[in-house]
């Protein structure tokens, strides 16, 4: 049976920042909350935000928080089209320097999608 990447990613984040929380730091607490807070809707709609997360994410190429942004994406029903119209731009911004980032986000949005299945 073939692993499932997403169950993967969930799983292992959910464990590490359980233990992150766990350990009872008051600045990473902070920066969940503020992480947490940001995200959230305000004057830009949370869709707004999660397209900016994602396009500093693969700029940055941080593939974690990309599949994580992919992932509140998928949920907010954004389409196909927009996640890849705003990922060009961020390739654009990033060079091409994000594209193997870009390509394990397509691999990660094709996962999300079979989920539908």
């Amino acid at each position: 049976m073939a692993n499932n990447p997403i169950e993967e990613f969930n799983a292992y984040r959910s464990k590490m920042n359980e233990k992150l929380l766990a350990d009872n730091n008051k600045i990473i607490k902070r920066i969940f909350n503020l992480d947490t807070n940001a995200f959230s809707e305000g004057v830009l709609p949370k869709k707004t935000k999660e397209l900016l997360g994602l396009g500093n994410s693969l700029v940055l190429r941080c593939d974690d928080c990309v599949r994580y942004h992919l992932e509140e994406c998928y949920k907010l029903n954004i389409s196909k089209e927009e996640v890849v119209e705003a990922m060009s731009v961020s390739l654009l911004i990033g060079g091409t320097i994000v594209i193997p980032h870009l390509r394990r986000a397509f691999e990660y949005w094709e996962a999300l999608e079979e989920t539908k299945n």
